[in-house]
């Protein structure tokens, strides 16, 4: 008998580690939800990439009840197997330059925790339906820069990621018993397409194990934790960094 057909929203699908965990999740047979606040980019050549994707823009919160809706009406059976918030923003100054208290307005602050944390408490308050019929499991996506002052991390995100890690463990107490799981998984140095100037000279430093990490494997942990193989883990952030954070 056939597995039933598994469902997965991904938000930040655009690049990087969202590109990463969408091709493993079809590899394994998933059906995904994409979204972005990019248009569909004719370029990509994933099975389904055109009906998956959904264009929002996170910054405005008056948008979620719309793409939840929109998310809603693509379930054909009302489940949603996992969600993983994966957008996230990172203003810089000029040449790239880190953004400190000092540098970072009102408007960057609004905009930096509308993304990366308060849209994902209202996207989860409005699948939370969805979820637990499919007794679901999020993922949502923080940092190392949550714990400790990164040099190229800005100030909004580092304090974004830091109030994701606490929206993960609260998620985790209140939903638990509606059996949906939340956890969060802290990268590192990741093998992306935009990495900042110096990276290299701060993975030698400051990485055990001398070398960026793959967005192959930071997916890896992604599907983990939203399969079976982690039915009891539940409020736990895992850092991906080769030791970085130690």
């Amino acid at each position: 008998m056939a597995e039933p057909q598994r469902y997965m929203l991904l938000t930040g699908a655009s690049r990087g580690i969202g590109h990463a965990t969408v091709k493993l999740f079809q590899e394994r047979g998933w059906r995904m939800l994409t979204v972005s606040r990019q248009p569909f980019d004719p370029a990509c050549q994933w099975p389904a990439a055109k009906a998956a994707h959904i264009t929002a823009d996170l910054a405005d919160l008056n948008g979620i009840e719309a793409l939840a809706a929109e998310v809603r009406s693509r379930l054909p059976d009302g489940k949603l197997h996992a969600l993983v918030n994966n957008a996230g923003i990172s203003p810089k100054g000029p040449d790239g330059a880190r953004m400190g208290v000092l540098d970072t307005d009102a408007f960057a602050w609004t905009q930096v925790l509308n993304v990366n944390l308060v849209s994902t408490a209202l996207l989860v308050r409005a699948l939370i339906p969805e979820l637990e019929a499919a007794r679901g499991s999020i993922v949502n996506v923080t940092s190392i820069v949550g714990s400790r002052v990164h040099p190229f991390a800005g100030v909004a995100y580092a304090a974004s990621k830091a109030g994701l890690a606490t929206l993960t463990r609260e998620l985790a107490w209140e939903l638990g018993r509606h059996n949906v799981r939340c956890n969060a998984i802290a990268p590192g140095e990741i093998k992306t397409a935009i990495l900042s100037p110096g990276t290299d000279e701060l993975v030698a430093r400051s990485v055990p194990m001398e070398r960026l990490g793959e967005p192959r494997e930071v997916a890896e942990t992604i599907y983990f934790l939203c399969t079976e193989a982690s039915s009891y883990i539940n409020g736990a952030e895992i850092h991906i960094s080769g030791g970085q954070h130690v």
